[in-house]
């Protein structure tokens, strides 16, 4: 019985770890600047300036340096994108 639960406990626990929060953040606004060699861009929305780092999972990530003083539409997580659009 003490083995059952052990395995029970470890898996719930595993499982938890590996759920994530997986909140999104969509920050929309002009693309300011893009800075290809530490891969981040700056994005000025309504109120406030975003600093997202680009990741090589990055959708639309190719056509981000065409972007720049345009209007985009950023996804990220955790300050990482993981979708950059113009709108």
């Amino acid at each position: 019985m003490k083995k059952f639960l052990t395995i029970a406990a470890v898996l719930a626990l595993g499982t938890a770890a590996q759920a994530g929060c997986g909140k999104i953040e969509t920050t929309e606004g002009t693309l300011k600047s893009f800075n290809a060699e530490s891969k981040t861009l700056e994005v000025q929305g309504k109120d406030k300036v975003a600093s997202i780092k680009l990741t090589p999972e990055t959708k639309g990530a190719d056509l981000v340096a065409g972007l720049v003083g345009k209007a985009v539409k950023v996804d990220a997580t955790h300050g990482k994108a993981t979708v950059v659009a113009a709108k």
